[in-house]
């Protein structure tokens, strides 16, 4: 048992997910559009406004009018965007991401992703950003029979026998979380946060090479 763990959100944590979100949405809904599916724009404002639930809650959100299968359809086809605009070089992960990894590996940290996001999506990202040499595991909400943030850091909690650590992210359902499992919480004030749920965390920070700083001293 590693008694330094940190527990990271991916998406407006780690990941600019902002810089792929709206081609790969506006390509789906242009789909939806040529086949009678969807009038008007693309509902990008709306879906930043609930960046971070399991995609399931975002169809049902946007596409409350639509039968499952077609919920289900879309969600393949946003994945497949979204994975080809990775791909491409199109996103980005946030300014000193990989020196703020790299230093706590070699501060003897574990390390942690718990995502929101789908597997291919998650292992997409760590893949073309070589993020694996800093993290342990990857973990998918897909992956559980839950779309509760709380109990999939639950499942690295029991797996890896932690006693204490970090959970860094940036919507309420990271503080969450971190506070249903007992560890700290720091909030990422980035892309998607709002205020109000940040001021729920233990302490906020504005850039990821600051969450060293910002940590009480037995952490």
């Amino acid at each position: 048992m590693n008694s330094k763990n940190m527990i990271f959100d991916m998406d407006g944590t780690l990941f600019q997910t902002d810089k792929i979100l709206e081609l790969a949405l506006d390509d789906t809904f242009n789909d939806l559009r040529l086949r009678g599916l969807w009038e008007g724009d693309t509902p990008i404002e709306q879906y930043r406004s609930i960046m971070g639930v399991p995609l399931p809650k975002v169809w049902e959100t946007l596409l409350p009018n639509q039968p499952e299968s077609i919920r289900l359809e879309v969600d393949q086809m946003f994945l497949e965007k979204l994975l080809v605009n990775i791909r491409a070089g199109n996103g980005a992960l946030y300014p000193n991401v990989i020196e703020t990894l790299s230093r706590l590996k070699e501060q003897g940290y574990s390390i942690f992703i718990a995502s929101n996001g789908l597997v291919d999506y998650l292992n997409t990202i760590v893949e073309f950003y070589e993020l694996d040499r800093f993290v342990t595991e990857v973990f998918s909400i897909e992956q559980i029979n839950s779309l509760d943030k709380a109990d999939l850091v639950r499942e690295i909690v029991s797996k890896f026998n932690i006693q204490s650590g970090v959970v860094v992210g940036d919507r309420l359902s990271d503080i969450k979380a971190a506070k249903a499992n007992g560890l700290y919480s720091v909030g990422c004030r980035f892309d998607f946060a709002q205020e109000e749920e940040l001021a729920q965390a233990d302490v906020v920070i504005d850039d990821i090479k600051n969450v060293l700083k910002k940590l009480p001293a037995d952490y």
